[in-house]
């Protein structure tokens, strides 16, 4: 009679070590006849076991092979980038990398690389090894300035079909956070050129910028010096005609850096000019009446009696003359 498989299977987890530690496993299947055929096995020391299973029946002897797998979840799960260390630049292509050890049958592992939450793809072995090996997966990714902080992950699951342990084997790796330097990016809008801006009023000049690692700012005037502010906004608390020229914000980290031109535009306050010629108009001419009642009448006029004014009859004493 012919070879037939039987239905079902058997799948045992097989430790790999020095002296193979193996896990009891038991099969059986029932037959249309009621008839029940039960394989145990103590201790497994092969990863392909061949095994036959031979029966009599009505017709004689009969034998079937038993689909038998012999399987190793993941021992340990790694995850790294490939030959580098430390922070990454925007822009440039890295390989992370995800070791799987010990695992049998390696066809049967699929690994997911995840960015936090987010899986990125899923690759599967190619190699038909039945034994225990350390497979390495590998993918390339290309980080933004986004990606500064995101943990990364991969996850090893060994799916053994319908038949085999549900849920899979599942064993994940550590998370590894990924640092992204990226050179300086201006914020905000952007600003009018030239700039203008009229006399005594304030004036603010901001060049803010992200990046990592976090930039500087050096602002050089229009009379071609170095102003002592080191911030991102410069503040000019009174506008005057000595401020009109280019004003250049140079912001830069150890990635790169960034140059803002400003042209300042300073307009005469004639209004100002206006108010402040009448405001010392009025207040000389103030100082002239002042000047006038209380110095010019009192030392130049003299000082009058009343009495004396409207005394017009003034007696006077005979003075004897020589005949």
């Amino acid at each position: 009679m012919a070879t037939q498989p039987l239905p079902g299977a058997l799948y045992v987890s097989m430790l790999a070590s020095t002296s193979y530690l193996v896990w009891k496993a038991l099969w059986e299947t029932q037959t249309t006849n009621g008839t029940t055929i039960s394989w145990t096995v103590d201790r497994m020391t092969e990863w392909s076991p061949s095994v036959m299973c031979y029966y009599n029946g009505d017709n004689g002897q009969c034998c079937t092979t038993l689909p038998v797998t012999v399987y190793q979840p993941p021992h340990i799960v790694s995850i790294s980038f490939v030959n580098h260390t430390g922070p990454m630049l925007e822009g440039h292509q890295y390989t992370l990398q995800c070791t799987v050890q010990d695992v049998a049958p390696v066809e049967n592992l699929i690994v997911i690389f995840y960015r936090g939450q987010t899986a990125l793809g899923q690759l599967q072995s190619s190699n038909t090894e039945n034994k225990p090996v350390t497979e390495i997966f590998t993918l390339n990714i290309t980080p933004s300035k986004e990606d500064d902080g995101v943990q990364y992950r991969c996850e090893a699951e060994l799916e053994l079909g319908p038949e085999g342990p549900q849920p899979p084997p599942v064993v994940m790796s550590q998370n590894i956070t990924a640092a992204v330097y990226f050179k300086p990016q201006l914020e905000g809008t952007s600003h009018p050129d030239p700039i203008t801006i009229t006399e005594g009023n304030p004036l603010q000049l901001n060049c803010s910028a992200v990046g990592n690692p976090s930039p500087s700012y050096t602002w050089m005037l229009p009379s071609g010096r170095a102003s002592p502010s080191s911030g991102s906004v410069l503040t000019i608390s009174s506008v005057a005609a000595e401020h009109k020229g280019q004003y250049t914000c140079s912001v830069s980290n150890n990635v790169g850096n960034v140059t803002v031109k400003y042209n300042v535009d300073v307009k005469v306050n004639y209004i100002g000019y206006i108010i402040a010629g009448i405001i010392i108009i009025a207040a000389l001419v103030v100082i002239g009446l002042i000047g006038y009642f209380y110095y010019y009448k009192t030392n130049r006029m003299g000082q009058y009696n009343l009495k004396d004014v409207f005394c017009l009859h003034t007696r006077h004493a005979a003075v004897p003359s020589a005949e």
